[in-house]
C-alpha cells in the first residue's frame, strides 16, 4: 500500500514529538559533536574476522605441510626409499611448497595489509597441491582424498558463493584427471590382459566424490551464510546494550543537571516578564528584554529535550496494531507541505502483527524517525516503511531513506547525546528515542551506505492478538 502527499497537517500532539531539533521559538543552536563512541565498526569488524580466518587457515595449512614432511621422511627412512623416486619427490616438494606458501602468506598477513586476493589466491593453489599429495598416495583411493572436501569448506567460509563452487569445480576436475589416469592403467594396462572389470568403481568413486564436493559447496555456503547473520545480529545486541548502558549513565547525570537548571531558569524568565510589565516603555531597551525572553525560552525548550532524554515519561503499553498505528501517522506526516512533490512515502505491512507499546510513544518515535529520514533526502527520494515478522516472536520494522546516508565514521555515535551534524540540530532526538524504546525492551538498530540512504531498524516483541469479550 502507498501513500502520496496531500495536504498539510498539523504534528502530532506534544511539543516533544516534533523533529529533533526544533523549538517553538526558532531552531536550536548546533551542539558540539560528542566523542566517538569506543567500538568497531561493522566493516572493520567484518575485516578483522576475515583476517582473523586466514590466519587460522595458514596456521592450519603449515600444521598439515609439516605432519606430511615428517610422514614423508619417516618412510623414506623407515623403507630405504631414495628422495629421488617421483612419489617420494612429490610429497617432498608438496611439503615444501606448503610449508613456504605459509610463510608468505604469515609475512602478508603480519604486515597488516593481506588485501582481498590473498584468500582466494590460497585456496586455488591448495587445489593442485592436495591433487599432487592424491595423484602419489593411491589416487581416488588415497587416504588424502578428503582434502578436496576440506579446501571447499573453508573456501565456504572466506569466499562468496560463487567462489566456492568455482573451487568445488576445480577440484571435480582435478579429481578427474587423476581419476582418468587410473581408469586407464585399470582397463587398459600393459602386461597380462587388462580386467575390464574394476572400470566402473573409479567410475563410481569419482561420481560420488563430484556429488560429495557439490553438495558440500552447497551446505557450506548456506551455513557460511547464517553464521554471518548469526554473527552480525550478535554484534548489533552488543552494540545495542553497550548502547543503553551509556545512555542510562549519561541520563542519571543530565536528570540532575536539568532539574538545577530549570529552577533558576523559570526564577529568570518570570523576573524578566516582571520588569517588562512595570517598567515604563523604552524603545531602546525593550529589543533588548525581548532577545533575553526569546533566549530563555529557548534554554527553556532545551532543558525540556534534556529532561525527556534524562526521564522519559512512564507509558502505558497496550497492544497495538502496527499496520493501523502505521497508517494513522503515516497519514499525518504525508500531509507536510515540504513532503509535496518531492518524497514519496511506502508502506508495506501486512495485517495482524500485534506489539505492546505506549500508541502516544510509538507514534512520536515514528516521527522521529520519518522526519530525520525526509531530513536526509535532498531534492527528490523515497521512504520505504515495511513491516514483517522475519521469526515467531518479533516485528521488525524498518524505516529506509534514499537519502545522504551517513559516515562510518559518525556511524557509531549517531545515538550518543548533543552529536549532531545539522546545523540546527540539538543531537537528542536519537537519544531520546533510544530512551523511549528501552522499557518496552525493543532494539533499534542502523544500517548506512553515504550516498544511498540509511535503513532505522526497530525490532519489537510480538504479542498475541487481544481477545474480545
Amino acid at each position: 500500500m502507498g501513500f502520496l502527499p496531500g495536504p498539510k497537517a498539523e504534528a502530532p500532539p506534544g511539543p516533544r514529538g516534533s523533529a529533533p531539533g526544533a523549538g517553538p521559538r526558532g531552531a536550536a543552536r548546533k551542539a558540539a559533536p560528542a566523542a566517538p563512541r569506543e567500538g568497531i565498526p561493522p566493516a572493520v569488524e567484518r575485516a578483522d574476522g576475515a583476517r582473523r580466518r586466514l590466519g587460522r587457515l595458514t596456521a592450519a595449512r603449515a600444521l598439515f605441510g609439516l605432519l606430511l614432511l615428517g610422514s614423508t621422511l619417516y618412510v623414506l627412512r623407515a623403507r630405504g626409499l631414495s628422495a629421488a623416486e617421483p612419489p617420494v619427490a612429490v610429497l617432498l616438494l608438496a611439503a615444501g611448497t606448503v610449508l613456504a606458501l605459509s610463510a608468505a602468506y604469515g609475512a602478508a598477513l603480519a604486515a597488516g595489509r593481506p588485501g582481498r586476493l590473498l584468500a582466494p589466491l590460497q585456496l586455488l593453489l591448495d587445489t593442485p597441491l592436495v591433487t599432487a599429495v592424491v595423484a602419489v598416495t593411491g589416487g581416488l583411493e588415497s587416504p588424502f582424498i578428503f582434502l578436496y572436501l576440506v579446501v571447499i569448506l573453508t573456501s565456504s567460509l572466506l569466499l562468496d558463493r560463487g567462489g566456492t563452487f568455482l573451487v568445488a569445480g576445480l577440484c571435480c576436475l582435478q579429481a578427474a584427471a587423476v581419476g582418468a589416469g587410473w581408469v586407464a592403467e585399470a582397463a587398459f594396462g600393459g602386461g597380462e590382459a587388462a580386467d575390464p572389470a574394476p572400470a566402473p568403481f573409479p567410475l563410481m568413486r569419482l561420481s560420488i566424490l563430484w556429488g560429495a564436493c557439490l553438495v558440500v559447496a552447497a551446505l557450506g555456503g548456506v551455513l557460511a551464510a547464517q553464521s554471518e547473520k548469526t554473527r552480525g545480529e550478535l554484534r548489533r545486541m552488543q552494540e545495542h546494550l553497550q548502547r543503553v548502558e551509556r545512555l542510562a549513565a549519561v541520563g542519571e547525570l543530565a536528570a540532575g543537571l536539568a532539574h538545577e537548571l530549570k529552577n533558576p531558569l523559570a526564577g529568570l524568565t518570570g523576573a524578566i516578564e516582571l520588569l517588562r510589565d512595570e517598567l515604563r516603555y523604552d524603545p531602546e531597551r525593550a529589543p533588548l528584554l525581548s532577545i533575553v525572553l526569546r533566549e530563555a525560552d529557548r534554554l527553556g525548550t532545551l532543558v525540556g529535550h534534556f529532561l525527556l532524554y534524562a526521564r522519559p515519561p512512564a507509558g502505558r503499553p497496550e497492544p497495538v496494531e502496527a499496520a493501523a498505528a502505521l497508517r494513522e501517522t503515516l497519514e499525518l506526516f504525508t500531509r507536510q507541505d515540504r513532503l509535496k512533490g518531492r518524497i514519496r512515502v511506502r508502506l508495506t505491512a501486512p495485517e495482524g502483527l500485534w506489539i505492546a507499546i505506549d500508541p502516544g510513544h510509538l507514534q512520536q518515535v515514528l516521527w522521529n524517525l520519518l522526519t530525520n529520514a525526509a531530513e536526509a533526502i535532498e531534492g527528490e527520494g523515497e521512504i520505504a516503511i515495511v513491516l514483517s515478522a522475519p521469526r515467531e516472536r518479533r516485528v521488525c520494522l524498518e524505516i529506509r531513506d534514499t537519502g545522504s546516508g551517513i559516515a562510518p565514521e559518525h556511524l557509531p555515535a549517531i545515538f550518543d547525546p548533543f552529536f549532531s551534524t545539522k546545523p540546527s540540530g540539538t543531537g537528542l532526538g536519537l537519544s531520546i528515542v533510544q530512551r523511549i524504546l528501552e522499557p518496552y525492551g525493543c532494539r533499534l538498530d542502523v544500517e548506512s551506505t553515504p550516498g544511498r540512504g540509511s535503513t532505522f531498524r526497530l525490532v519489537f516483541r510480538r504479542i498475541e492478538p487481544p481477545t474480545t469479550p
